[in-house]
C-alpha cells in the first residue's frame, strides 16, 4: 500500500469523527438550549411566585397593622372611659364619705335607726292602745254585773300578748286569799271553746308562751267548792318581730343563748352564774364554760315549754327535761330570746320527726 493510498483513509476516518463530534456538538447544544429555556421559564416562575408571596405578606401585614392599631384605639377609648367612669366613682365615694362625716359630726341617726325608732315608737303606741282597749273591755263586764257576785272577786291582769304574764288579781275586799284556793289555768280553743288543760300551770301567775298565741285562756279559781272562771278578753297576741327573728335563727345550725340556771331537779340554785343553752337542729345542750351539763338528742320523752309561775320573771323563763330525773329552770336575757328558744326547739324537733308522746308534754 502506498503513502498516499494510506493518507487517504487517515483522512477520510478523520472526516468521519469529526462529521460525529460535530453531530454530538449540535445534539448537546439543543439540550443546552432547551434546558436554558428550562432554566429561564423556572426562574420566571420562581420570580412569579416570589412576587405573589411579596404581595400576599405585604397584605398580611397591613391586615396586622389596621388590627392593632383598632386595638390600640380600643384600649384608647377605654382607658378614657375607666378614668371618666373612676373619676365619677371616686366623686360619688367622696360625696358619700362626706354626707357620712356631715351626720357623724351633726349626730344624726341613720335611715335605718330612724326607721327601727319609728317602728319602737309605734310597737308602743299599739301597746297602750292594746293595754287601754283592754281596760275598757274589763270595765264593761264588770259594768254588765254577770251572773253572781263571784266573778267579779277576780280580774285578770296583764297585756294580753306573747311576752308578757297574766296575774290573777283580787278586786274586792271580800276575794279570799289565793293562797287558800285551787288555781288551774286551760287553753281555749278557737272552735267550740273546748278546753285543754295546761300542764303545771296551777300558780296565780301565768306567762303565755308561743303555743298559747291565737288561744284564749281561762283560770278557774276554787274555792271552798264554789268555781270561780276568769278568760282573757281575746286570744293572745304575737310578738312584734319574733316571727322574723325565727326565720333567721332557723338558718343557722346551732344557735346559742346566754341563760341562767335558776333549779335544778326542783332545787333552786343560788348562783346566778352565766349558761349557754344551744338549741341545734339535732341536739339541745346545756354547757358552763367547756363543761357539758347536760346533752340530749331531741325525742318524745323530752319537755320544753314556759316556767310555771315565776312571778315577774315567767315571761323570761323556761323548763326544760332533758331527760328523765334532770330538769332545769332557765332564765333568759330577754322574753323574745326565751320564746325563740321555744319556738326554735319545737321546729328542729318537728324536723327531726319528733313529736309529743302525751296531751301534757310542753315539746
Amino acid at each position: 500500500m502506498t503513502f498516499e493510498l494510506w493518507l487517504l483513509i487517515q483522512v477520510e476516518a478523520l472526516a468521519v469523527q469529526l462529521t460525529q463530534r460535530e453531530g454530538e456538538l449540535i445534539q448537546e447544544k439543543a439540550e443546552v438550549k432547551k434546558l436554558a429555556n428550562f432554566l429561564k421559564q423556572a426562574s420566571q416562575d420562581a420570580k412569579k411566585l416570589v412576587d405573589e408571596e411579596r404581595a400576599f405578606a405585604r397584605a398580611e401585614i397591613e391586615n396586622a397593622r389596621a388590627a392593632v392599631q383598632r386595638v390600640e384605639e380600643a384600649l384608647q377609648e377605654h382607658e378614657k372611659m375607666s378614668r371618666a367612669t373612676g373619676k365619677q366613682d371616686l366623686e360619688e365615694l367622696m360625696k358619700e364619705v362626706q354626707e357620712a362625716r356631715r351626720i357623724i359630726m351633726l349626730h344624726q341617726p341613720s335611715k335605718v335607726m330612724d326607721m327601727e325608732h319609728e317602728l319602737c315608737a309605734l310597737r308602743i303606741q299599739l301597746a297602750e292602745k292594746s293595754k287601754r282597749s283592754l281596760l275598757l273591755q274589763k270595765e264593761l263586764a264588770r259594768s254588765k254585773g254577770v251572773k253572781d257576785n263571784l266573778s267579779n272577786l277576780y280580774e285578770l291582769d296583764g297585756a294580753e300578748t306573747l311576752g308578757s304574764y297574766l296575774r290573777i288579781k283580787p278586786c274586792s275586799d271580800i276575794a279570799p286569799e289565793l293562797s287558800k284556793c285551787s288555781i288551774q289555768w286551760y287553753r281555749l280553743s278557737s272552735e267550740g271553746g273546748k278546753k285543754e288543760l295546761i300542764s303545771g300551770a296551777c300558780k296565780s301567775v301565768y306567762a303565755p308562751e308561743p303555743f298559747d298565741v291565737g288561744r284564749s285562756l281561762q283560770a278557774e279559781i276554787i274555792y271552798d267548792g264554789q268555781l270561780i272562771k276568769l278568760t282573757t278578753t281575746g286570744a293572745i297576741d304575737p310578738a312584734a318581730g319574733l316571727g322574723n327573728y325565727v326565720e333567721a335563727l332557723v338558718r343557722k345550725h346551732d344557735v346559742e343563748f346566754n341563760v341562767i340556771v335558776t333549779q335544778m331537779n326542783g332545787v333552786d340554785q343560788p348562783s346566778e352564774s352565766i349558761h349557754v343553752l344551744h338549741v341545734g337542729k339535732m341536739r339541745m345542750k346545756l354547757r358552763k364554760g367547756k363543761t357539758a351539763i347536760a346533752k340530749e338528742y331531741y325525742s318524745s320523752a323530752m319537755q320544753l315549754c314556759g316556767v310555771r309561775g315565776g312571778g315577774n320573771a315567767a315571761a323570761q323563763a323556761l323548763f326544760w327535761l332533758a331527760k328523765k330525773g334532770f330538769s332545769v329552770v332557765l332564765a333568759f336575757e330577754s322574753e323574745r330570746d326565751r320564746n325563740a328558744a321555744i319556738m326554735l326547739a319545737r321546729r328542729f324537733a318537728f324536723d327531726c320527726n319528733v313529736s309529743s308522746s302525751s296531751p301534757n308534754s310542753c315539746l
